[in-house]
């Protein structure tokens, strides 16, 4: 993007995101690197979905299990890689190696070769992916841009990811049948390869950008330290261990809401079709209420009342929606309370949550945030899918679960308040980035 397209954008994004002049091209870039990730993911999704009925439903709750196992075997990988490559040269490696696994899944499927074990495997590994995907990409983010400048630019461009979200569904819809389920996986491999290049066009701008004024990070050296310098690190850092039990609250009461909305949509009917029509319009609810939000008062709130704060309306969402459960457990308050929360989650509190990154050290950032967003968040909806089906198996009713979860989110809500502070301590002796 040439300056003069710089300075003709610039005018027009200030509408709706506090853009500085110098920081047009970076922001497009992160913009773009988060719409086609999650466009790609978006295409493989109802492909994995799928994928959990051709293996068994009965399965579902070994998949999460298995799904966690990997994940503590991947991150130590993961934190060597990061520990001996520079970031230009870790970041497209992770997602190439993500495209040649689509590929050898993509052969499988066409081939027609061992379809159930294969099935199993794709359902793991896309849950795997998705977060492992994700993770870096915010880790990238949170690297780039310091804390003052997250709260301004976050939430525009999560919105891209958003819209990617719903790309991708597009996609799906539309080509599943002439192409077939499997050939899905190429144009979601196409997709995730237009997000590297995103990803190394930003890498370039913000160079460029930060040789104008003094660099605070040096993008061509590899971060060191240890392969398990991670967990170690959340070990020792009450911020840290903070962040790593908000996202463990965030996957009980997301947990607990999605096998109640399980139950009590499966108790409406039973004709999958409906089923499917019924989750297709939570899923657009949410996805256009958060691109609103995203775009219109993200990065305002964020900025006018701080990251802890916007990072606490997510669990006042919750206790709001537990209490409305538990007083009328009907379809219509589980698809308000999905809507609720899920635009909540994505267009406000996850924003403020990355900013939350924003005031680490670097190998912090890829290290130990890669600890939090994969293993301690699968490790979580493994141990309350559990939990939540022992309660059952006792008796519980779905009103007395609701009940029961709402003082959890108060403790949620006061940890985020007191991260937010914390953060705003950290912010003071951070240095900005760019």
């Amino acid at each position: 993007m040439s300056a003069a397209s710089t300075n003709a954008v610039h005018p027009l994004l200030t509408r709706i995101v506090a853009v500085q002049p110098g920081e047009v091209r970076a922001l497009l870039w992160s913009f773009g690197y988060f719409f086609f990730l999650l466009a790609g993911y978006y295409v493989l999704r109802p492909v994995r979905d799928e994928m959990g009925i051709a293996s068994g439903i009965k399965n579902l709750p070994w998949l999460f299990t298995a799904t966690f196992f990997v994940m503590l075997a991947v991150v130590p990988l993961y934190g060597a890689l990061v520990a001996r490559l520079p970031r230009q040269k870790f970041i497209p490696l992770v997602y190439h190696f993500f495209v040649a696994n689509i590929v050898i899944f993509w052969v499988f499927l066409t081939q027609g070769i061992a379809l159930q074990h294969t099935a199993m495997v794709f359902f793991v590994w896309i849950s795997v992916f998705n977060l492992f995907a994700v993770s870096v990409f915010w880790s990238f983010m949170a690297d780039l841009y310091g804390s003052e400048q997250g709260k301004r630019l976050f939430g525009f461009i999560a919105a891209g990811g958003s819209a990617g979200a719903l790309l991708g569904p597009i996609i799906a819809t539309t080509l599943a049948v002439p192409l077939g389920r499997a050939n899905l996986l190429i144009i979601a491999a196409l997709l995730l390869e237009v997000a590297v290049f995103c990803a190394m066009r930003l890498e370039r701008a913000t160079v460029a950008f930060k040789t104008e004024r003094a660099p605070t990070t040096k993008p061509d050296a590899a971060l060191g330290g240890g392969w398990l310098a991670g967990i170690a690190m959340i070990a020792r850092s009450p911020y840290l261990a903070g962040i790593a039990l908000w996202v463990a609250l965030l996957s009980l009461a997301g947990t607990f809401l999605y096998f109640q909305q399980i139950e009590i949509v499966r108790a409406l009917s039973d004709d999958p079709n409906q089923r499917t029509a019924i989750f297709a319009r939570i899923d657009l609810a949410v996805s256009l209420l958060t691109i609103v939000v995203q775009f219109a008062a993200t990065g305002k709130l964020i900025k006018r009342f701080g990251a802890g704060p916007a990072a606490a309306f997510l669990p006042l969402v919750f206790a709001i929606g537990f209490i409305a459960l538990w007083a009328t457990p009907m379809l219509w308050v589980v698809i308000a309370f999905q809507a609720a929360q899920r635009a909540a989650n994505f267009a406000i509190s996850n924003p403020a949550r990355e900013v939350l990154f924003t005031v680490l050290e670097r190998e912090e950032k890829y290290k130990a945030k890669n600890v939090i967003d994969n293993v301690v968040f699968r490790g979580s909806d493994a141990l309350f899918g559990w939990v939540f089906h022992a309660l059952r198996g006792a008796g519980l009713e779905l009103g007395a679960i609701s009940l029961a979860t709402v003082p959890v989110t108060a403790a949620w809500l006061a940890l985020a308040l007191a991260l937010g502070r914390m953060q705003e301590h950290r912010t003071a002796i951070v240095a900005p980035k760019f």
